[in-house]
Formats: structure tokens, sequence, C-alpha cells
């Protein structure tokens, strides 16, 4: 009897996750039957997912992966999050509403986020500005910060969204939602127009594209690059495309990294289009257990000299922590492999503005005042 009331239990609890996936709004919507027979053309999408260019396995075994998800639920180190809110400086929105097309500047919002503001355009990157890095609040890693540089309600139209991949941390439902009706374009890669789409976007507004493919509008060039890692919401695993951009400007040229391992695509895009005037590149969420999709900070020094970086900016790190090393341990790591090679680091407090005229690029070591010992509160203070 007891039996029976447990399996009962289970099964019940089974129906509500999978009916709560299948309808909530924020696990998007996978590509078409149709779409996906067509995704086989590339070569790179078999059995129904998308494969990376070489052998990545993301397969931790059970008793690794039981650790790891102890660890990450309950194993409090004492700088695994900050112990305050990070310093944020606020931008005006008249600041950012300044279109004149002189100005050329990036500002970082935290994880992976950014804005550039380039040629009197503006675009945005993988705006993931919600507070949750996961669709449950309460059960998903909370932002550090509550603040935002500038609220989405505040931000005036921008040119154009570039997604790298499905991620709840790259691509947020409620991000999308407010910045759908003040976006002129997106640029994704294949299979996450669907979730767009599901979310209200104008089909019309999505470019969608496969490993190098291209895209101009208004004279810029969107180019959609490879990148080492995975995809998936819901119950659903690569069927939608991960990837890396490149965007080309009539002054300069940048690059995007997306989440990625290390791997040989990384010279390939350097040598394809190389050199890249300012490099955005993962550095953060690492461990050895997962290198496979995420990068070293050693190893995001040597991704930017493969891709002919002339300057490094390190994200995916300073908003949420989902991983085990200390908030700080990215920036500690990146800038010391740099300064061994000698490659020029930009690392700004979330909000501060970049100039890309390459003058006065913000370089302090603020994470080494925010830190903290044995969980005592950081100095954390908010810049204005």
């Amino acid at each position: 009897m007891i039996g029976l009331t447990l399996g009962g239990i289970i099964l019940l609890l089974i129906i509500i996750t999978v009916a709560f996936v299948n309808l909530s709004p924020q696990f998007g919507k996978s590509p078409s039957e149709e779409q996906q027979k067509a995704f086989a053309a590339t070569g790179h999408f078999k059995d129904g997912k998308f494969e990376n260019l070489i052998p990545t396995t993301l397969d931790l075994g059970f008793s690794k992966g039981v650790s790891v998800t102890f660890d990450m639920l309950f194993r409090k180190g004492p700088d695994r999050e900050p112990g305050a809110p990070l310093p944020l400086k606020k931008i005006e929105p008249a600041v950012v509403a300044n279109r004149a097309p002189d100005i050329a500047r990036l500002t970082w919002f935290g994880h992976s986020a950014c804005l550039l503001e380039i040629d009197g355009k503006k675009i945005l990157f993988d705006p993931m500005l919600g507070q949750y890095a996961g669709p449950i609040p309460g059960l998903s890693p909370k932002r550090y910060n509550e603040e935002l540089p500038i609220e989405i309600d505040a931000l005036p139209f921008i040119d154009a969204i570039v997604i790298s991949h499905d991620h709840y941390d790259h691509l947020d439902h409620g991000s999308i939602l407010k910045l759908k009706e003040k976006t002129g374009r997106f640029y994704v890669p294949l299979g996450v127009a669907a979730h767009l789409i599901s979310w209200g976007v104008k089909p019309e507004n999505i470019t969608e594209l496969d490993w190098w493919q291209e895209a101009q509008h208004d004279g810029f060039t969107f180019i959609c690059a490879p990148a080492r890692h995975f995809s998936g919401r819901g119950f659903s695993r690569n069927v939608t495309l991960w990837s890396s951009w490149i965007v080309k400007t009539a002054s300069q040229q940048l690059y995007f990294s997306g989440d990625s391992g290390y791997g040989p695509h990384f010279k390939e895009i350097g040598e394809k289009y190389g050199p890249m005037d300012f490099v955005m590149m993962e550095c953060g969420q690492y461990n050895e257990l997962w290198k496979s999709i995420h990068m070293m900070p050693e190893e995001t020094v040597q991704a930017t000299l493969d891709v002919k970086g002339k300057m490094l900016l390190p994200i995916h790190w300073g908003a949420f922590t989902l991983a085990l090393h200390s908030w700080h341990d990215p920036a500690i790591r990146v800038t010391a492999a740099a300064q061994a090679v000698n490659l020029p680091v930009a690392t700004p407090i979330i909000g501060e503005q970049i100039m890309l005229d390459y003058k006065n690029v913000p370089q302090s070591k603020w994470w080494m005042r925010e830190s903290t010992v044995h969980g005592r509160q950081s100095t954390a203070v908010r810049v204005k």
C-alpha cells in the first residue's frame, strides 16, 4: 500500500513537471520537425541534434553529477558570492539615447550582456537582464545586484539584438518581452527563432543563421561563427544551434564569444576574419569537469590571441554564481594570464562605459576591494 502511494506521488510529480514545462511560456518552443529536417543539410545536425565541430562530452557520470549538484546547492564557500552588491555605475537614459555617429562605446551589464553603441547604432548582445538565471524564481541563481546600470524600460530603440544560444542565462524570456517592441532586428543561430516567435517577436524581424553565414543590415555585417557548447530549454537538448558572433561596422570589427569551451574554431575564426579590434570573451562559470564547454581563464586569453583580438573584455562573470569557483576568480586569473602575454584587458565595473577609441580604458582591479573573507561583507560601494 505504501509503495502504491509513493508511486502515485512520483507519477503526479512527473505529470505536474511535464505540464509545467510544456505550458509555461518561459521555456519557449522547439523548431518544427520540418525545420529540423532542413537542419540536416548543415552537416552538423545528426539524429535530431546539433553537434560540435570536435567531440565534446557533457556526461559527468552519476557519482560526479550527484557530487557537483550537492556542492552547487549546499557548499557555501566564503567567496562563491560577493558579500554585498557589486559596484555599479548608473547610466542616464539621455546618455544612451544619444545616437551621435562619432560615439563608439561599449557597456557591460554583468554576465554576458553588453550594449554596443557604434556608428549611430545600438546593438545588445545576450541581453539577460532579469534577476534569475533560470526559469523558476527562488530556485534559480539570483543576480548579485538588484539594479541594472539602466533599466530595460528606460532603454531607447535598439537596432539589433544578437543571441548566442538559448540557455536561460543568455536568452531571458522576461527581457525579450520588454525589448521586442523597441528592437529593430534579432540575429540568432539556427532554431532559436522558434523561441522568439512564441514570445511575440515578429518573424520578419528575425534573421536566423548557421555557422559561417553572414547578414548585412544598415551598413553592418553580422557573422554567425562556431562555438563549442550545447543548447537546451525544458526537456529539449541541442535542437537549436549555439554560436559566437562577429560584428563588422564601417569603423571596427568586434567578436562576441557566447559560451564556449576552447577549441580549434578560434584559430579558424581568426584566420578567416581577424584581426578583431575588440573581443568579448567568455571567462567564468568554469570547472575542470566541464572545461570542454566552458573555458578556463587562461584559455580565454589564448582564445583571444587565436581570434587575433587587440583588446579583451572578460564576460560571463560578475552577475550569477553558476559554478564552484569564487565569484572573483575569473578576473584574478584572466588578468594575470593576459599580463603574461601583454594582452590589454578592459575591466570595467558594471555600467562603466568603455570608449572604443581605446583611450583611458578602465583597467582597475576593483574586485580586490569587493571580496569577502569567511562570510564578512564586502566594501562594495554603488558608484553614481
